[in-house]
């Protein structure tokens, strides 16, 4: 009669089965404007950069074999990847809560009574054994109020954005080996360049030392050459280091070690030929960047914790049971007449906590705006570096062109201040000035160079390009 009691008042709850306390999700409005500046007013360019395979982006041969041995061995993407394997697992123990664990025991118990107690006489006794064998469900709670299913929720949306966290790994590190691989073959051509600068003013210095020593030029002129040859031996010197670092840096990317001839065609004068990637609207970037989609899934993580946080101001029922058979012999265990069963419901009804469940609550709503915050501030970020690149991709076509002019006019200077010099009509500090105009100007045309092709990789990563194999 008392268990048909309980269960009639249990009926109320069970109708409540599968109802949910975590708060209707609404996505934030976009952070930021609907355009880009460089597109002008209504003038968007449909884009996306996601649909670009990488492989199809970095066509470059030596470029391409590096992105592939970084994403075979780099520790970075490989921690990365283990980290999702670990949320995966922590979803599939996340919902085991919401299914009965059902064990099987069995066991003896053995006992033995004095004589005296029964007045049996001296060395008399009683030894009992009881053997059980049982199956059953035990501590199975009741999810009526969705507790348990918030904090699955929560679990598969920490999953869902270490996968997305995963991709944006990838996305970076193709990116990272691509420009790192840039940095390297612009380092080495300053290399050769302040090399080849060298040899040459030192040539200059020579032959400004024979004309001093035959009366024709001065003390200063072979001082002036001699700075001119120092400041190359330092460029040497520097560049030297740099490719060395930048070989470093690269030999940490790929996560092995780098082909012996790599320097050999390591130079920005190639036809890189990156696909153009146009920018579509800002609101594309929502489902494009697998940042902002992690971003979003933790906000989901959080907003599935409030309706746990809710969940535990209602009481908690749970179910054990328990079937099977109990018997003083072993032989007689599965024989007729040995069945037993048990079953306790149980039921905690939360009423004096310290104040603990409303704490609870509070800091998983602040945790909620923690992460919008984050989620408009990942959205911010990536509207920035997308018009940043496209700032880039307007301007620096222009820049290329005028320092290749500048290069031009540069060594036509040098090439006339030489004749004068030669022919008597200048002295040496005009030579000394055009040599130096003319390096300044080959070494900025190199890292403009690199400045063009980064930002077009960086357009690319912006866009969320990489990702897909």
């Amino acid at each position: 009669m008392m268990l048909k009691t309980f269960s009639m008042g249990l009926l109320p709850m069970l109708m409540l089965a599968g109802c949910s306390m975590e708060p209707d999700y609404q996505r934030p409005a976009l952070p930021v404007a609907g355009h880009y500046a460089e597109q002008g007013q209504g003038q968007h360019r449909v884009g996306n950069g996601a649909t670009i395979r990488w492989q199809n982006f970095f066509t470059d041969p030596v470029m391409h074999k590096l992105i592939v041995q970084a994403l075979d061995n780099n520790r970075d993407l490989r921690v990365a990847a283990l980290n999702v394997e670990v949320a995966r697992s922590q979803v599939t123990v996340a919902r085991s809560a919401l299914m009965p664990s059902v064990d099987l025991n069995a066991g003896e118990t053995a006992a033995h009574l004095p004589g005296n107690l029964y007045n049996s006489g001296p060395g008399g006794g009683t030894t009992y054994h009881q053997f059980d064998a049982n199956f059953g469900i035990t501590a199975w709670e009741l999810d009526f109020f969705g507790h348990l299913r918030s904090l699955n929720h929560s679990a598969l949306e920490r999953y869902l954005a270490m996968d997305a966290t995963q991709r944006a790994t990838r996305i970076s590190l193709i990116s990272q080996v691509a420009i790192s691989y840039l940095s390297l073959c612009s380092d080495n051509e300053l290399l050769k360049l302040a090399q080849n600068t060298a040899q040459s003013q030192q040539d200059s210095w020579a032959l400004t030392r024979r004309s001093y020593e035959n009366g024709v030029s001065s003390e200063q002129d072979v001082v002036q050459a001699e700075t001119l040859v120092r400041t190359a031996q330092a460029d040497v010197a520097a560049y030297s280091r740099q490719v060395r670092q930048d070989m470093n840096a690269l030999t940490l990317l790929v996560g092995r070690g780098l082909p012996t001839d790599l320097l050999a065609s390591a130079s920005l004068k190639k036809a890189w030929n990156f696909p153009a990637t146009p920018a579509g609207l800002p609101s594309d970037l929502l489902t494009h960047r697998p940042d902002i989609i992690a971003a979003e899934h933790r906000l989901l993580s959080a907003n599935a914790n409030i309706g746990a946080a809710r969940a535990a101001f209602f009481p908690s029922i749970s179910l054990t049971a328990m079937g099977g058979s109990s018997s003083g012999r072993l032989s007689d265990l599965l024989s007729g007449g040995t069945a037993a069963w048990r079953v306790s419901p149980t039921i905690d009804l939360p009423i004096f906590r310290g104040g603990q469940n409303v704490a609870n609550l509070n800091i998983a709503k602040l945790q909620k705006r923690i992460e919008i915050a984050d989620y408009e501030k990942t959205i911010q970020t990536a509207f920035k570096e997308v018009g940043d690149a496209l700032a880039g991709q307007e301007t620096y076509k222009d820049e290329i062109y005028a320092r290749q002019q500048d290069e031009q006019a540069s060594q036509r200077n040098y090439d006339l201040a030489s004749v004068r010099f030669r022919e008597g009509v200048d002295n040496y500090l005009n030579v000394l000035v055009a040599q130096r105009t003319l390096y300044s100007a080959q070494q900025l045309l190199i890292t403009t160079r690199l400045g063009q092709l980064t930002q077009q990789i960086t357009l690319y990563k912006a866009l969320g390009g990489g990702w897909k194999s």
